[in-house]
C-alpha cells in the first residue's frame, strides 16, 4: 500500500568495446556514493533503525509504557507470565538482564551506528543536506539513549570508533546533540514526508531535549523549550485534525497534526502489533482478521476513567459487550460467558482463584490506532513519534513553568475531545490531559519523571527507587566492555 524506502541498484552500462574492462552492475562500495542524489539514499539504513522501536526488536516503546500508569500486562493464568518480563516492569524490578533493557540498548545503538557509518562514507562529498538528516537521526536516537539510559558512550565515527569507549555524562552528550540539531537546521527542508526529518522534526526534537533539560542536566530551560515550540506552531505546517482519533488512522501518512512518523505496512513495513497484544482472543472476528490475537496487556483502571463519558478520545478503548462483523454478541465458550470486556482488571497477577471471566476478559483494550476489516498480523497505521497536539500541550506546560497562563493552547486539545476548557489550567492537569491526549504513544514514562510522579505508588506497583528513572546497561554490554559499568 504504501512506498517509502525504495532501494535502487544502478547499473553500470559500457559503450566501450574493450572487453578487457570490468563491467559493474553496480557501484562498488568504495565508490559509492559518487553524487549527491546516491548519497541521499545513505539515510535510508538509519531511517529503518526507527521501526523495531514499537515492538519487541527494540522494546522502546513498550518500555516507556509498560512502566507507566497507563497500561499494564497482567498475567492471566500461564499467559503473558513470560518469565516476568512484563509484570516486573509494571513493578519498577527489572534487572540488568531482563529483555526490556538487553534489546532497547542495541536497538537504539544501532540507530546510531548506522547515521554514523553513513557520516563517514560521506566525508569529502558536499552534501549538507543528508549531513543535516544524518545528524539529525543521530540526535533523535542519542536522545533516547540518555532519556532511558543516562550517561554513555558518545560514538560519532564508525570508522574511527574506540573498541571500548568510556561513558561521557548525559549532560555532555545532551549539549553536543543540540549543537549538532542546531548546527543541521539550515539544511533541513521545512516540509516532506512525515517518515523524513524535516525542519518541524527538529524544532520538536531540541524542545523535547529543552522540556527536560532539568532531568537531563539539573537545569531547566522551560523558555528555550516554548521557543521551538514557537517555531513549529509559526511555521503553519502543522495543525490539529477535527477528529481526536485521525492521526492513528490506518491511512494516516499524510495527516496534517502528525509531524514525524514511522511508516509501516501490513505486508512489506512490519514491526507494529500493538492490536494482536492487546485484543482478545476472539477479537479477529469482530475485524475479520485471519490471525487470533493474544489476549495480552489493557489500560490501567484508574487510568482509563480519568476520561469523561464525552470524551472523544474514550472511543479509542474497547469495552463493553463484543460482536463480530455481522453484529452478533460474541461468547467466550471457554469462560463459558457472554465476551464483555471489563475495565476492571482484579490483580497484576490473575490466578486461579478469579473466574475465568476475570482472566479473560478484564481491562479496557486499546483501540486508539484503528484496526482495519481485515488487518493482519501487522498494522498499516504510521506510528506518530511526535505529533501536533504534543506541540500544544508542551507549549501551555513551559508556559505555566515560566508563570504564565496556558490555557489557550491546551483548551485546544480540550475543545476538540469535546470536553470542557480548563481556566487557569495547572501543571496537575497538565499532566492528567498528557496522559489522556498521549496515552499509548510512548511519552508516559518521560512526562511522570519530568513530574516528578514516575517513582510513586499506583496500582500494584509500589514506590520505587529514584534510580528507577533510569535503565541499567545490560549486563551482556558490560561484560563486553568493562567501561560501561565505571
Amino acid at each position: 500500500m504504501k512506498k517509502y524506502f525504495i532501494f535502487i541498484i544502478i547499473a553500470g552500462i559500457s559503450a566501450c568495446t574493450n572487453l578487457d574492462e570490468t563491467i559493474y552492475d553496480r557501484i562498488p562500495a568504495d565508490k559509492f556514493p559518487e553524487n549527491a542524489e546516491q548519497a541521499a539514499l545513505k539515510v535510508i539504513p538509519t531511517y529503518r533503525e526507527l521501526a523495531d522501536l514499537i515492538d519487541d526488536n527494540g522494546w522502546w516503546f513498550w518500555t516507556q509504557e509498560a512502566t507507566s500508569d497507563e497500561i499494564v500486562f497482567p498475567v492471566r493464568l500461564t499467559d503473558w507470565e513470560d518469565g516476568g518480563k512484563w509484570y516486573l516492569l509494571h513493578q519498577h524490578q527489572w534487572s540488568n538482564n531482563i529483555d526490556a533493557v538487553n534489546s532497547m540498548w542495541p536497538n537504539l545503538y544501532d540507530g546510531v551506528t548506522e547515521a554514523n557509518r553513513a557520516l563517514d562514507d560521506l566525508e569529502g562529498l558536499n552534501d549538507p543536506v543528508t549531513v543535516a538528516k544524518l545528524k539529525t537521526l543521530r540526535a533523535f536516537f542519542y536522545y533516547l539513549l540518555i532519556d532511558n539510559y543516562g550517561d554513555l558512550p558518545l560514538v560519532t565515527s564508525f570508522t574511527k570508533a574506540e573498541a571500548q569507549p568510556k561513558k561521557e555524562s548525559r549532560k555532555v552528550i545532551y549539549e553536543y546533540i543540540i549543537n549538532d540539531v542546531k548546527a543541521s537546521l539550515p539544511y533541513l527542508p521545512a516540509t516532506s514526508q512525515k517518515f523524513a526529518v524535516s525542519k518541524g522534526m527538529a524544532y520538536m526534537l531540541l524542545a523535547k531535549l529543552y522540556l527536560n533539560a532539568e532531568i537531563y542536566t539539573g537545569t531547566p530551560a522551560w523558555a528555550d523549550a516554548e521557543r521551538y515550540c514557537d517555531s513549529i506552531i509559526q511555521s503553519g505546517v502543522y495543525v490539529l485534525e477535527q477528529e481526536a482519533l485521525s492521526p492513528f488512522k490506518t491511512n494516516n501518512e499524510n495527516s496534517v497534526e502528525n509531524i514525524f512518523t514511522i511508516p509501516f505496512d501490513e505486508k512489506s513495513q512490519l514491526g507494529f502489533r500493538i492490536h494482536m497484544r492487546t485484543l482478545h482472543y476472539l477479537s479477529n472476528l469482530t475485524y475479520d482478521m485471519p490471525v487470533g490475537p493474544w489476549n495480552g496487556f489493557g489500560a490501567i483502571e484508574d487510568h482509563y476513567n480519568t476520561f469523561e463519558e464525552n470524551d472523544a478520545r474514550k472511543k479509542g478503548f474497547i469495552v463493553g459487550q463484543q460482536y463480530d462483523s455481522n453484529g452478533a454478541p460474541l461468547y467466550d465458550q471457554t469462560a463459558d460467558a457472554p465476551l464483555v470486556i471489563n475495565p476492571r482488571i482484579p490483580k497484576l497477577i490473575i490466578d486461579g482463584s478469579h473466574s475465568l471471566e476475570e482472566i479473560r476478559m478484564s481491562g479496557a483494550r486499546v483501540g486508539k490506532f484503528e484496526i482495519k476489516k481485515g488487518a493482519l498480523e501487522n498494522l498499516s497505521n504510521d506510528f506518530p513519534l511526535f505529533r501536533y497536539a504534543d506541540v500544544l500541550l508542551m507549549k501551555a506546560e513551559t508556559m505555566i513553568r515560566q508563570g504564565k497562563n496556558g490555557d489557550q493552547f491546551v483548551n485546544q486539545i480540550r475543545n476538540r475531545a469535546g470536553v470542557a476548557p480548563f481556566n487557569n489550567v495547572t501543571l496537575e492537569q497538565i499532566l492528567a490531559e498528557r496522559g489522556r491526549e498521549m496515552f499509548c504513544e510512548g511519552h508516559r514514562r518521560q512526562d511522570l519523571i519530568r513530574f516528578g510522579q514516575f517513582t510513586k505508588a499506583w496500582w500494584e506497583k509500589p514506590t520505587s527507587d529514584p534510580k528507577r528513572t533510569i535503565f541499567p546497561i545490560p549486563q551482556w554490554a558490560i561484560d563486553a566492555n568493562p567501561n560501561l559499568a565505571e
